[in-house]
């Protein structure tokens, strides 16, 4: 095994920053150079490297696999990956997908940095890396979220801040931990949406409407609708409202985009809509979700 390293450069503090935040600007393995643990890059056997059993992502797509594995022959592992000392050997914090793929390309040894980290940290930097390249699906992330809260006494405004996201998404996303596992599943494997999902919280008995929805090819409209209908005290607040016009219909619809845009971005939005046109308003409450905005808009990976 070879211990190459280069320096790595002055590291960006904050775990909020994500992964990049605790690499910094981490140039490719060195050929000549003296190792030592948290100095820089050095590669390492496949071999010595386990996965850290309460990584957040639980499910990786084949496809997607097999095409970085393809690349990586080509080319190499370009990231390094993150681990830390345990037992005789590293355990994985960040980069499971590149080691699984470098195993498929038939690599012995992959570039990384070795790091102290708790367990808390590992859970932290798991996460961000996950939820900054959007590979969790939303059971994932809300479990992510219930381990660091139960385990590590996370607040949801401290999660909130850490991964720049509104706390009503956290509150939303732990929400969904709430419904029956078959309905979880169908969220997992693609068969609801989120909105979907949201609108079967506190239904009757949500996992026969789900699979209305599933067969029926139902909008999430419809859903609220027949969730609504479905609870008792729900019934009469409706028969007392009666039809409401154009306007309320329009209004729903409008509630309806406001939620849907929000569970994608994990911000708070509104929509002002008239006659001539309308605004739409996000609200961020720090600097590191409006560059998360920024970045978005701009479509640059973040």
């Amino acid at each position: 095994m070879t211990d190459s390293v280069t320096p790595i450069r002055k590291q960006r503090p904050g775990l909020g920053r994500g992964l990049s935040a605790l690499l910094g600007d981490v140039p490719e393995p060195a050929s000549e150079g003296a190792a030592g643990e948290g100095g820089g890059v050095r590669m390492m056997a496949v071999s010595a490297l386990s996965p850290h059993p309460d990584q957040p992502r639980r499910r990786f797509d084949e496809d997607a696999l097999e095409d970085l594995a393809r690349s990586i022959a080509e080319r190499g592992v370009l990231l390094p990956l993150l681990v830390r000392p345990h037992g005789k050997d590293y355990q994985i914090v960040a980069g499971e997908r590149r080691w699984r793929a470098a195993q498929r390309a038939r690599l012995h040894e992959v570039p990384v940095i070795v790091r102290e980290i708790s367990d808390a940290e590992t859970m932290e930097l798991a996460l961000v890396e996950n939820i900054q390249r959007e590979d969790l699906n939303a059971i994932e992330e809300a479990d992510a979220y219930r381990k660091l809260i139960d385990q590590f006494g996370h607040t949801q405004e401290a999660l909130a801040r850490l991964v720049h996201k509104s706390r009503s998404h956290i509150s939303n996303l732990l929400r969904l931990l709430d419904l029956p596992p078959p309905v979880r599943e169908m969220l997992v494997d693609g068969r609801l949406e989120m909105g979907h999902a949201r609108a079967l919280i506190g239904a009757p008995d949500p996992a026969a409407l789900a699979q209305r929805v599933v067969d029926g090819g139902l909008s999430v409209r419809e859903v609220e609708r027949l969730a609504r209908e479905a609870k008792p005290a729900a019934k009469g607040r409706d028969a007392r409202r009666g039809s409401g016009g154009g306007a309320g219909a329009r209004n729903a619809d409008i509630e309806a985009l406001e939620r849907q845009l929000g569970d994608l971005l994990g911000l708070r939005v509104n929509i002002a809509h008239g006659d001539k046109g309308g605004t739409l308003t996000l609200g961020y409450s720090t600097l590191d979700q409006l560059d998360m905005i920024c970045q978005r808009l701009s479509g640059e990976r973040i």
